[in-house]
């Protein structure tokens, strides 16, 4: 259970003056040390970009070989004052990465440790800008998608699960959370047996599973519609990627106050802790390796759908 984590993480995220440097001395009351916090100045304001690696008995850190779990809080913002009060649907992808973060690091206090390392990257602005999208309103973001993704994609990282609030749309109609296929270098390829397995111990009913186009799997500014940015991390790395998104029944604004389920983000933070553990000992598969081959071999590589396309 998570629910505590995801209460304090959320009391300390819903406010005006939360900064990175915040998040990283509230991460430091559950030992949680290697944090590193860069603050990004963009066309459309600031934000901290935090970092935390969790180290793992047999991981890189300790000169192990156990892979390492990449996860991604992806969002525009936590809140987007003073157009809103207080905290916006949007944050969803931080506060379950965060929340996450803490878990994992009371759990070491605890002496559970996973085999791998996990590392966490996500961004803290308060007071983001909004920009206009069908059928709701989006949070827009300070700085670039190029920026967002340099500062939290860690070439550390085997594989990344991409947490992002995903309600402004119509394509997924289910309160709690949804994963999507896999991606990777520009192919979306089968959903994942394993974490289907996983998430269906993790929330006690059937998976749910939300679908993507080629358009969703390109790199934003390029006039293409995209269901969010959930899946822009693929666009910045070879790696496996895989959404991991925060639902509601009916469509939701990112820059909504007052719609953050917190028993639908303590499930996700579940998921993502069980991901690590299973991953990072080598019992969870993003992609079948030998399918993928064979795929390239029969109709070539795809790695120009991550770039901006021809002029």
């Amino acid at each position: 259970m998570a629910l505590k984590q995801v209460l304090e993480t959320y009391e300390v995220m819903d406010s005006s003056f939360v900064n990175g440097k915040g998040i990283a001395e509230f991460l430091e009351t559950v030992g949680v040390k290697d944090v590193t916090v860069k603050q990004v100045v963009g066309a459309k304001g600031v934000t901290d970009f935090i970092r935390i690696k969790i180290s793992g008995k047999q991981g890189k850190t300790q000169g192990g070989l156990a892979p390492t779990l990449g996860v991604v809080g992806r969002l525009g913002g936590l809140g987007a004052r003073p157009e809103r009060i207080g905290f916006v649907s949007d944050g969803d992808g931080a506060l379950a990465a965060i929340a996450a973060a803490m878990k994992l690091g009371a759990m070491q206090q605890n002496g559970d440790f996973l085999a791998g390392d996990v590392i966490l990257c996500t961004h803290i602005c308060p007071n983001a800008p909004t920009r206009p999208h069908e059928p709701v309103a989006f949070m827009d973001s300070p700085v670039a998608i190029a920026d967002m993704n340099a500062n939290e994609i860690d070439s550390e990282m085997d594989v990344v699960l991409s947490v992002d609030t995903t309600k402004g749309n119509r394509i997924i109609n289910h309160n709690g959370f949804a994963i999507s296929p896999t991606v990777k270098e520009g192919y979306i390829l089968r959903v994942s047996e394993d974490l289907l397995e996983l998430m269906q111990i993790v929330t006690g009913k059937l998976p749910a599973v939300f679908a993507i186009t080629t358009q969703d799997i390109t790199p934003y500014g390029n006039g293409l519609f995209h269901l969010n940015s959930i899946l822009q991390p693929s666009v910045a790395t070879d790696v496996p990627v895989v959404g991991v998104a925060i639902t509601t029944e009916a469509p939701v604004s990112g820059c909504a106050t007052g719609a953050t389920h917190l028993m639908d983000v303590e499930s996700v933070v579940r998921f993502v802790i069980e991901v690590g553990k299973a991953f990072t000992q080598g019992k969870c598969s993003f992609f079948d390796s030998e399918e993928f081959s064979l795929v390239k071999k029969l109709y070539g590589s795809m790695t120009h759908l991550q770039t901006a396309g021809k002029s």
